[in-house]
């Protein structure tokens, strides 16, 4: 077999050995046309090409060509972006991409890149991970061209920023950093970048796998990054003075600094009256508390602190308990695995079949479980609001750490009690205390007790109340509107 001439980091050193080892793959395809009586070369991916855009436009144009040259090529075809170089990386990296090499006789190593990839792209659809009653109904989808025109028809300004980077040494993934100039502070964007360009994998199939290595703590089951689906979420954490990352193949966004608070944050609750926003806000975090202790407290109780339980509901509850053969952390582990593969198989069924699974398994084995002694009707009760409560949570990825985390609080219940409990409470904010995000403090505007940034974290007050951005992003423009003129009213005379 004759070795093909490379040098030491395995690249080609000429155009047709590239073109050789790229025919080594079956859909890679050449063809010659004639213009004036001279040969020209084309060279393709027909896996990634327009075939339909090739024979309508490109071909016919091609042939209407004055002359073989690459000037007079150029010039006959009706497309955008079409480059004439010599260099091998963009060559092989544009035919990677859907491009059509074109090669001349009277050129044998410069050649013309014209722009013909599939684009054959999924359609625009509403949220489905993030959806909302009111408000917008636009979802990002796997192009990265696309995305980046959702989040600009959003902001149409001059200073809106889009960095391109490359991440992935097999994949090539494109990747778009997103931030306002004269207001994100060029900390954030610096460190986001680093991140990203010191990132060293084989292959980033979506924004997940970026997310997970450019936050702060690999370690800790807390999220550091906000991902969304939504575009005006983008646009508006964009404008707050935030950076967003887009991955070519992803329909999610990475955005951040973040704070604990914003994973309780629904974008929607924008969309209502400030009032319900804030109950609702407060409901969230009620919700996940529950989650996380209430099955952990009826262990304690039950186990070490049944004096604390009045008279009339302890007799309920001996009588619930009384054909029971287990120790309360038993039942409730038993119960807390159910649910938990109830959800999963809910989740990697096909969705009307999911949902039946969800709501007939829960009933069916839960009835039954209460009917074998297994487990209290009490319990079942607890274990069944508390993984409502979990549901309550905004952001996909923050639920799956309240679901996490309650496990270890119910081992600790079992082996101290409510001191037990406390011991969990306590590690788990000294654990919070020391998490960041980009830097920031994570737990802000609680601590560092930032009184300014109150106005949209736990409650939300109103538009006219938030003319300042929040000093968690240290933005260059700190001012959004000028306050007293946004509570100014005017009336029509008459």
């Amino acid at each position: 077999m004759v070795q093909k001439p490379e040098d030491q980091n395995n690249k080609v050193t000429d155009l047709p050995s590239l073109l050789s080892e790229l025919g080594e793959s079956a859909d890679f395809t050449s063809e010659v046309i004639q213009i004036n009586n001279s040969k020209v070369h084309l060279y393709y991916f027909k896996t990634l090409v327009d075939l339909s855009l090739m024979k309508k436009d490109f071909l016919p144009n091609l042939k209407k060509a004055e002359s073989p040259s690459l000037y007079d090529i150029n010039l006959s075809l009706p497309f955008d972006q079409i480059q004439a170089t010599s260099d091998l990386e963009i060559i092989e990296t544009k035919l990677l991409t859907g491009f059509v090499l074109i090669l001349t006789p009277s050129s044998l190593q410069e050649c013309l890149l014209v722009p013909l990839e599939n684009g054959n792209l999924r359609d625009i659809t509403v949220p489905e991970v993030e959806f909302s009653v009111i408000g917008p109904k636009q979802a990002f989808i796997e192009d990265l061209k696309t995305n980046i025109q959702l989040i600009r028809n959003r902001l149409p300004i001059r200073q809106f920023r889009m960095i391109e980077l490359e991440v992935g040494t097999l994949t090539k993934t494109k990747v778009a950093l997103l931030y306002l100039d004269g207001i994100a502070d060029e900390e954030n964007v610096n460190t986001m970048r680093q991140r990203i360009e010191d990132v060293d994998f084989d292959h980033i199939d979506d924004s997940s796998y970026l997310n997970q290595m450019i936050e702060d703590s690999t370690l800790s089951p807390f999220p550091q990054l906000i991902d969304t689906e939504r575009p005006d979420r983008v646009a508006a954490v964009l404008s707050e003075g935030k950076v967003a990352v887009l991955v070519h193949g992803s329909p999610t966004a990475i955005t951040g600094p973040t704070t604990f608070i914003e994973f309780f944050s629904a974008f929607d609750d924008y969309f209502s009256r400030w009032h319900v926003s804030s109950i609702i806000r407060i409901i969230r975090l009620f919700a996940v508390a529950f989650s996380i202790f209430a099955t952990a407290i009826y262990v304690a109780v039950l186990t070490y602190h049944s004096q604390l339980i009045p008279r009339d509901l302890l007799a309920t509850l001996i009588q619930s308990r009384e054909a029971i053969p287990f120790p309360p952390i038993i039942e409730a582990v038993f119960l807390e695995l159910t649910i938990e593969l109830l959800r999963e198989a809910g989740a990697r069924l096909p969705t009307k079949v999911g949902q039946t699974i969800g709501i007939v398994g829960g009933i069916v084995i839960g009835t039954a479980a209460v009917e074998a002694g297994l487990t209290s009707n009490i319990l079942l009760i607890i274990v069944a609001l508390a993984a409502l409560a979990s549901f309550t949570t905004p952001i996909y990825r923050i639920g799956n750490t309240i679901r996490l985390l309650r496990f270890p609080f119910l081992f600790l219940a079992q082996l101290w009690g409510l001191i037990g409990v406390f011991i969990g409470i306590g590690f788990l904010i000294v654990h919070l205390l020391g998490l960041t995000s980009l830097g920031r403090p994570y737990l802000e505007p609680i601590f560092p007790p930032r009184l300014a940034d109150f106005k949209d974290s736990v409650i939300r007050l109103p538009f006219s109340l938030q003319s300042e951005r929040p000093t968690q992003m240290r933005p260059g423009k700190t001012k959004r509107f000028n306050e007293k003129n946004a509570k100014r009213k005017h009336d029509i005379d008459e």
